[in-house]
């Protein structure tokens, strides 16, 4: 069966293998010329953080060095696990359905099984693979980008580094074969899996990941300027009472509910402040709203906890693709050609 996979896949094969060849030339030569900008930036500007440098040292902003072409390489990369799961999960077994050429195969001397497991098993590598080469590489070009904006918990950053775009490849092949097991027709597999690739990822990204592990708290004064270090991922603030309950209110001013009484010290009423308002403005309502025994609470996952998030959310999706892979399984061992 490895070589009759070999035969029927050689040429895609090959083109993938230009196509990775073509994108890691990219993000390779890009990705040399921003870590030598970037290193040189660091000469120039001793002891900055690149874009967070402010002031009238704009020469020390950083933002020149990120190169258009491997950005927006990077931002499609995540494309990447879908074009698996449609292009090679979906037409795996839907495809020889409709060409009746699983039939042909199973009478000749192989089981089911063993010949649905030696094409997905196979492909499944494959698509590791070049999840992983393509994260690898990205990772690689991303490198002065992360020191300069310290933002791998963002969407288009943590999705396409580390080790999770191996997850996502995976997954996205798993759900593909399953789809074609399922349907037998390739077409309406491949509308499933982008489907199902798409609607899962954005529940992951908007629901489930910012609990995978519990968040901390911590609370700090109404006048306080105090902010998660390092790289963690700022999941809100918000006001607490008194008596240690979330403070909500109809009066809203810069961003911070307010009592009534804090609020008519507001030169001119809320309603004045469309415009840029004052620091001595901010200063008395959140002065007062302090003396009155609020304070505000900012929840955080902090940044030394990006790679556990890495490992956990790609088990997860290996997990799922494993459990898509043996259904598929079970339904071609059990169902008639």
């Amino acid at each position: 069966m490895t070589w009759v996979v070999w035969r029927q896949y050689r040429l895609p094969g090959a083109i993938a293998l230009a196509l990775l060849a073509a994108f890691a030339a990219a993000e390779l030569t890009t990705g040399f010329q921003m870590a030598a900008a970037w290193h040189a930036l660091l000469q120039r500007c001793p002891g900055t953080a690149g874009a967070q440098q402010q002031g009238p040292d704009a020469a020390c902003s950083g933002g020149g060095i990120v190169g258009v072409l491997g950005n927006d390489l990077r931002v499609l990369s995540v494309l990447v696990p879908a074009l698996l799961g449609i292009l090679l999960g979906a037409p795996l077994v839907a495809h020889e359905l409709e060409t009746g050429t699983a039939g042909f195969a199973w009478t000749q001397g192989i089981t089911r099984g063993r010949w649905f497991l030696a094409k997905a098993g196979w492909l499944l590598l494959a698509a590791a693979l070049a999840g992983g080469a393509v994260t690898a590489l990205v990772t690689f070009w991303s490198g002065p980008v992360n020191a300069m904006r310290g933002a791998q918990f963002g969407g288009n950053y943590f999705d396409t580094q580390g080790i999770v775009p191996v997850g996502y490849a995976v997954f996205a092949t798993a759900a593909g074969i399953a789809a074609g097991v399922l349907l037998r027709r390739t077409l309406p597999a491949i509308v499933v899996t982008l489907g199902a690739f798409i609607g899962f990822r954005l529940l992951f990204v908007n629901v489930i990941r910012a609990h995978l592990m519990p968040a901390v708290t911590t609370v700090t004064s109404m006048t306080s300027t105090w902010s998660p270090p390092g790289i963690a991922w700022s999941l809100g603030a918000t006001v607490i009472g008194p008596s240690g309950q979330p403070f909500v209110s109809d009066i809203g001013f810069n961003g911070y509910p307010l009592t009534a009484a804090c609020a008519r010290l507001i030169p001119g009423g809320l309603a004045s402040q469309a415009g840029p308002v004052p620091p001595s403005v901010v200063n008395a309502a959140l002065s007062c709203m302090q003396r009155a025994g609020f304070r505000q609470a900012v929840t955080y996952q902090p940044g030394w906890r990006y790679w556990p998030f890495q490992g956990i959310e790609t088990v997860i999706y290996l997990l799922f693709a494993a459990a898509l892979v043996a259904v598929a399984w079970y339904v071609i061992r059990r169902r008639d050609a």
